[in-house]
């Protein structure tokens, strides 16, 4: 038997930010991790073909670049280096046109002028908005609910960023905020395909925000990627945590959250061993496998269980890795390679896609998200050569295939290499001969990324769906929308907390907060007690 102050359950990048971040305050802390290195989504490895680097999920972080809380770690002392592609993202055209996001906000301007007269100008007013409140807003859909200082920081802001019209963009579906800002299918497809990095329609409130968001995180920052893969970022947030004195065991799964009195009072290993938590436990783990698994129902709340029935993943995900004997053959190459490519060309176009996988269908042309990462990064890739990949989604629960290769939805084999082709023949499309280019091919589909990393049940990616049905004080159930839990010092910390996927550290950060909180008040509320007892005693 074991103890510290913590027990953080899963290194993923919010495990590990949580970690650091308890470490930071003095805590002892020991964070186990399932698979024999941490990194949850955020790996990397050359099983793709040698010499080539590939990252296994996630690969580019415009969110970690603008999170308070990656910032403010400093990781670049740990060995962590940014990578920039020369352009942001883009779009390729059938035609041979592009749709790019340049490294500043004047060139993507011109080129959208240049497309239509008027929306370029449109261009910088957005980005003036930004500037304006950019900061407040993102701090305030990254702290803990209510963001009070955030949110009265972007209350002050708000007349200057154009006040309740400003409010209205932000609540608007994606297509509503192109269209009425946008001419030209260049400018609406820059907020259309930034839109689709998220489970949510075009067409519903609140994907508005995240085409804005993403656009002008990437405009403002650009889409980075740690120099040599996505691992270096997980093995710097390893090193920080090991230099404070915290504790790494991987190759170690947690099967229960030990409750005694409706306190977490540690954890108990697959192999019998009880490690206690004197402080708190946080779990970077989803919601179903935290309530009702590693954590009885008969230690939660009746109510609980009701509101988990209700929890909704978001879909599922299919990715393909290649590696290429020379760059991607484009039909017209962009004078400007972007490392981030959307293959999509209208908003009609990841309308009918977004629609097919609400309707348990799998799309006939899916909306791709494409990886350039030799452009990003050099040193994935031999000299001339790309490092590829691509990633689409499909519905968790498959009714039909609505393209003509008869996939089941099981992703099997046979499944997931059809999936693929059909994914490879959308980039085709848009440059010949690719297929000729290709050393070799990876495909992980649902089944693989669950065995992988078993946070994403099925591929999903975002610990829950985006929805706004299930975001705020509705992450994961309705509450609070913290990372607290219905169990005294065990605390959330996942992708299924507020705020929801990407790789920001917040959901882990929240999480680190409150359990200091937590234990800041406990002797507070101790001296409260003591006094009553005191006072009690004489009046006897």
């Amino acid at each position: 038997m074991s103890s510290a102050d913590a027990v953080v359950i899963g290194g993923g990048p919010n495990g590990l930010v949580a970690a650091n971040m308890l470490a930071d305050a003095g805590w002892d802390v020991v964070l186990l991790e399932s698979q024999d290195s941490v990194g949850g989504a955020v790996r990397s490895d050359s099983d793709v073909h040698a010499g080539f680097v590939h990252d296994t999920f996630s690969s580019f972080y415009p969110l970690a670049a603008v999170s308070p809380t990656i910032r403010s770690l400093g990781l670049e002392q740990y060995g962590l280096e940014w990578s920039h592609s020369a352009a942001v993202v883009g779009t390729p055209f059938r035609d041979g046109r592009w749709a790019l996001m340049y490294r500043t906000p004047e060139e993507t301007a011109a080129a959208l002028e240049r497309a239509a007269p008027g929306d370029g100008e449109a261009w910088l007013e957005m980005c003036r908005g930004w500037q304006r409140i950019g900061d407040q807003v993102v701090g305030a859909l990254l702290s803990p609910f209510p963001p009070v200082r955030n949110g009265l920081g972007a209350l002050t802001r708000l007349r200057r960023a154009g006040g309740l019209p400003f409010v209205q963009t932000l609540l608007s579906p994606a297509r509503t905020v192109a269209d009425r800002h946008f001419r030209s299918p260049e400018a609406k497809i820059l907020i259309g395909g930034n839109a689709a990095h998220s489970d949510v329609s075009l067409d519903a409130p609140g994907s508005g925000l995240m085409g804005w968001l993403l656009a002008m995180v990437g405009q403002h920052l650009g889409y980075p990627v740690p120099r040599g893969g996505a691992g270096m970022l997980a093995l710097a947030l390893q090193r920080r945590f090991e230099s404070l004195g915290g504790r790494i065991v991987t190759g170690t799964r947690v099967d229960r959250v030990l409750v005694t009195g409706g306190h977490a009072t540690g954890v108990r290993t697959e192999h019998g061993e009880v490690v206690n938590a004197r402080r708190a436990v946080v779990a970077d783990v989803s919601a179903p496998a935290l309530y009702g698994d590693l954590v009885p129902w008969e230690d939660l709340p009746a109510r609980w269980r009701r509101r988990m029935q209700r929890f909704e993943w978001d879909p599922g995900t299919i990715k393909v890795d290649w590696a290429l004997d020379s760059t991607v053959p484009w039909s017209t190459p962009p004078g400007t390679a972007p490392g981030t490519v959307h293959i999509g060309e209208t908003l009609d176009e990841l309308g009918a896609a977004g629609g097919q996988l609400a309707s348990h269908t799998v799309p006939d042309r899916p909306f791709l998200l494409v990886g350039q990462m030799a452009a990003a990064d050099p040193t994935r890739a031999p000299e001339g050569k790309e490092s590829l990949w691509a990633y689409t989604h499909v519905p968790q629960e498959v009714h039909r295939d609505a393209g003509p290769d008869g996939i089941r939805g099981v992703w099997d084999h046979d499944d997931v290499e059809r999936m693929a082709d059909r994914m490879q023949a959308r980039v085709e499309d848009h440059a010949p001969g690719f297929s000729d280019r290709v050393l070799a091919r990876r495909v992980l589909g649902p089944r693989e990324m669950q065995q992988r990393n078993e946070n994403l049940v099925n591929g999903a990616l975002n610990g829950g769906t985006s929805g706004l049905h299930q975001q705020l004080v509705f992450r994961p159930v309705p509450g609070l929308g913290r990372a607290e839990t219905p169990v005294r010092n065990l605390y959330l910390g996942s992708a299924s907390a507020h705020p929801g996927g990407g790789v920001h550290g917040a959901c882990g950060s929240n999480a680190a907060r409150a359990a200091l909180a937590h234990a800041r008040l406990q002797p507070l509320g101790a001296m409260v007690s003591m006094t009553v007892n005191r006072k009690g005693r004489n009046r006897t």
